[in-house]
């Protein structure tokens, strides 16, 4: 097991999990402060989710191509596009022009989310050992990942509160954009995992060769939102 690599995958996670975390609830909770409806805060976060759906099916193919260590840190890159994005929105803007602003941010934010746990999830696998000894391990060590993330991501909602009462709206955003730039900016100097490029077509590197494999991902597909 390569420790060193693994600390700083799993560093680089924790630090986009709490950004996102709280960025779902400081979207939230500043638009329900400026009276926006419910119908209109839902679709704030649809493009969020529905990208997210789009990142999981290509994200993979696009590691196997360019490397796990890019594709983590493209997904912590855009995060901090998103969060620049949403702190230089100007609330004067009318509601529809604000929405589709808050949209497009949101898309940005679901392909980093995806992009980051598609690549520190699959970079576990490539630093635990191979065989039945290094399978245990892996369920061990991504059962760690998976639920160090479950936790942080309820401390992000609790940052999110806090750092809207604290610092305003666009004062959170710039906070949380410079901490996780600064995490990009370690995880890209200490380094990360890759991966060789698999080689096959397009289509089969996307979907795979086993019909099994695609049956079982079809319903994965509708719950992966609920369990991101």
């Amino acid at each position: 097991m390569n420790l060193r690599n693994y600390i700083v995958v799993t560093a680089a996670y924790w630090g986009f999990t709490l950004t996102d975390g709280a960025l779902r609830m400081l979207v939230l909770l500043h638009f329900a402060q400026l009276g926006y409806p419910p119908v209109r805060l839902a679709m704030l976060f649809l493009f969020y989710e529905f990208f997210g759906i789009v990142t999981n099916l290509f994200g993979g193919w696009l590691a196997s191509r360019l490397g796990l260590r890019v594709s983590l840190l493209a997904g912590l890159a855009l995060q901090v596009g998103a969060l620049g994005m949403l702190a230089l929105l100007n609330p004067a803007r009318a509601a529809g022009l604000a929405v589709s602003y808050g949209m497009a941010a949101q898309a940005l934010s679901g392909i980093a989310k995806d992009l980051t746990k598609m690549s520190a999830k699959s970079a576990i696998k490539v630093l635990v050992p191979a065989g039945d000894e290094g399978r245990g391990a892996l369920f061990r060590w991504v059962a760690l990942l998976t639920g160090s993330k479950n936790a942080l991501k309820g401390c992000g909602f609790f940052l999110g509160g806090f750092l809207l009462s604290a610092a305003g709206f666009a004062g959170a955003l710039v906070v949380m954009a410079g901490a996780l730039l600064a995490v990009l900016i370690a995880a890209s100097v200490v380094g990360a995992v890759a991966v060789v490029v698999v080689p096959g077509s397009v289509w089969t590197r996307l979907f795979g060769e086993s019909w099994a494999f695609a049956g079982h991902s079809a319903p994965l597909l509708c719950l992966q939102q609920g369990a991101a």
